[in-house]
């Protein structure tokens, strides 16, 4: 069996009754496609929820530490690649719906090859080429877990998990060989940060969380 076939599928085509297990997933998941048009129609511009694995996840307000960290971030990004005509940057309410999964990220970059599709009355956006997620203890598990592994397949090719509270980045690249992360780096406000995908953009580790060093990265970041 040629060696290009994921092991979960081989597992699966081991079993005698594979059709029939193929056809009862494919029964559950027409039911979730169904569920799905009914989150489209539900959710509102006001609302901070995503699909995940067939369920909606409705999320909380955030923490302040997650707030700064966030707006302090998409600012310097924002900037930049505004100011050097990279593409676009969105943050929380840009959803983007992948094959099965309907995510908010917390920061998004797409580069110019995918942002110039975009119309004014878009609503889902494909895979972006950066995702930053800031961590929380509510949303931890899935940005570790099932989005790590769905940004990943879809081809995200950056993938940061800011930690407010310890004040680290991890940086993460995608293995185009076999469609997976693997850590690039992870930082301290020590250190600083280079992205992979956004040219040119190198920024303190402290500029996330510290508003006056935020504020000086940004006048250097447009002197640029």
């Amino acid at each position: 069996m040629s060696t290009m076939i994921p092991h979960r599928v081989e597992d699966i085509l081991d079993e005698p009754d594979a059709r029939l297990l193929i056809e009862r997933v494919q029964t559950l998941l027409d039911e979730e496609a169904k569920r799905r048009l009914d989150f489209y129609e539900w959710v509102t511009p006001s609302m901070k929820a995503e699909f995940i694995n067939g369920g909606v996840v409705m999320h909380s307000p955030a923490l302040r530490r997650h707030l700064n960290a966030s707006i302090n971030l998409s600012t310097l990004l924002h900037a930049f690649v505004h100011l050097h005509e990279l593409g676009e940057v969105d943050v929380e309410k840009a959803m983007v719906s992948l094959t099965r999964n309907d995510y908010e990220p917390d920061i998004c970059f797409w580069g110019t090859e995918k942002s110039r599709h975009f119309e004014e009355e878009q609503m889902q956006h494909p895979a972006p080429d950066l995702v930053v997620e800031v961590l929380s203890k509510s949303t931890e598990k899935n940005d570790r877990g099932v989005k790590f592994k769905d940004y990943a397949a879809h081809g995200v090719t950056e993938y940061w998990l800011v930690d407010p509270r310890r004040q680290t980045v991890e940086q993460h690249q995608l293995d185009t060989e076999f469609m997976a992360f693997e850590m690039v780096a992870k930082l301290t406000v020590k250190d600083s940060v280079t992205s992979l995908t956004v040219l040119g953009f190198t920024i303190p580790v402290r500029a996330i969380f510290d508003k006056k060093v935020n504020l000086e990265t940004l006048g250097l970041l447009l002197t640029r």
